[in-house]
């Protein structure tokens, strides 16, 4: 792996940055691989990585429609955390979390992991109760998590509006370890990973449908750039999921929403880590170039489009200002937005799907970049080994059908008030 002196950087710098290495190989398709990954996001290529650094299976092709770094992975709000609630979700979360705390090391590559903390707000005493209860829920899977009282807020974050009547702090639930992360730096680092120890990573790929044996087992797919056969095929398109899997007529309990967010100019140090408004769905952190990164909810109406419209942005800087209102001095800098893939209960799938030779990464609503290091590691475990890893065996396919949900609603920064 290249590495670079001082010097060597600087002498690039005044050439004007000719004569780099490529991070990853530009592989052409072979015919056949043992596995395909369909999808260059996160999810795909921490699990191309993990499929060769923790299983040896290093005949791998993942295929991306358009560039590495080009769709939801560059299009989130970086923020990382383990603090959820439910038995079937805090410890893949949390492993996760674990994920990230090495990540860099693992890597060797800097993905600006910042653990600066994430802050719930409470503005009830319904929700001050109801974050107890999840903070005590993390600690009993053994997730630190601390419940601030007023004053502790006050000191944690003293330019919040601590005088609104409406939207009154109560409380808040801190996670010490939750934080930020640069998201396409995490694609970078997984890609270029992943193409040391062997793996295909196939740009300006478009998957077009799939192959299949005389039994209807997926045994391929067809590409833009022609058909290529594998052992098992594994589906990680995000947003997109129910637009491949209906390519084998295979339909999923998923919706697809703009979920939008913005960034402002840059300022100084100001927020000292993430945080949520309880009170209306508002999240906001600090980028490393000082901008404001924050957003809302998704837009209400299904969509593939990667913009989102002006009653959710509306709401978002009322939310904003509700919280902070010094926010409103800020420019905006741009707006952008993502495809999220919303299951019925907020929570994800990872599973074969009913057709043999086709597995499932979908479904991640509000988690998915925060996802991305365990949802790797427990998707290349279960294409390795045909059986779902321990920390990820409730997020099967069949739970809408059997009732066993994990009704979490994603959970995004916005509780039920009560």
């Amino acid at each position: 792996m290249t590495r670079y002196s001082l010097f060597s950087l600087a002498a690039k710098a005044v050439s004007g940055h000719r004569g780099w290495q490529r991070a990853w190989r530009d592989a052409a398709p072979k015919a056949a691989y043992d596995v395909i990954i369909i999808g260059g996001g996160g999810h795909g290529l921490a699990t191309a990585y993990y499929l060769a650094k923790v299983h040896g299976i290093t005949n791998v092709a993942l295929v991306e429609k358009g560039w590495i770094g080009g769709g939801n992975a560059g299009r989130n709000t970086t923020i990382i955390r383990s603090n959820y609630m439910l038995p079937g979700n805090e410890p893949f979360y949390e492993w996760s979390m674990k994920l990230w705390e090495g990540l860099e090391q693992e890597l060797n590559y800097n993905a600006m992991v910042s653990q600066r903390g994430v802050l719930n707000l409470a503005h009830t005493d319904a929700q001050r109760d109801g974050y107890a209860r999840r903070g005590n829920a993390m600690r009993l899977h053994g997730v630190e998590a601390e419940l601030l009282d007023l004053d502790a807020v006050r000191r944690h974050a003293p330019f919040l509006n601590f005088d609104n009547a409406r939207f009154p702090i109560k409380a808040g639930l801190l996670q010490g370890r939750g934080g930020t992360a640069r998201h396409d730096a995490v694609n970078w680092g997984y890609a270029r990973a992943a193409s040391a120890l062997g793996v295909d990573i196939i740009q300006n790929c478009a998957v077009t449908g799939f192959l299949t044996d005389a039994g209807g087992a997926i045994t391929g797919v067809e590409t833009s750039r022609g058909p290529i056969r594998a052992g098992k095929v594994g589906m990680s398109v995000a947003g997109h999921s129910s637009q491949v899997a209906a390519m084998a007529d295979l339909r999923l309990p998923i919706e697809s929403h703009a979920l939008q967010a913005f960034v402002s100019e840059a300022l100084k140090p100001i927020i000292p880590g993430v945080i949520t408004f309880g009170a209306g769905h508002f999240y906001i952190s600090q980028s490393d170039k000082g901008g404001l990164v924050f957003g809302g909810d998704i837009d209400g109406y299904n969509s593939y489009a990667q913009r989102g419209n002006m009653p959710t942005v509306e709401d978002v800087c009322e939310g904003g200002m509700a919280l902070m209102p010094m926010i409103g001095r800020a420019r905006l800098l741009r707006s952008w937005g993502g495809i999220m893939d919303m299951t019925m209960d907020g929570s994800p799938i990872i599973d074969h799907a009913p057709i043999p030779g086709l597995y499932l990464n979908a479904g991640w609503c509000y988690g998915g970049f925060k996802a991305t290091p365990a949802a790797g590691w427990c998707f290349a475990h279960l294409l390795a080994t045909d059986a779902p890893h321990e920390t990820a065996t409730a997020y099967r396919l069949d739970r809408f059908a059997t009732g066993h949900l994990i009704d979490e609603k994603g959970q995004g920064a916005q509780p039920n008030l009560h």
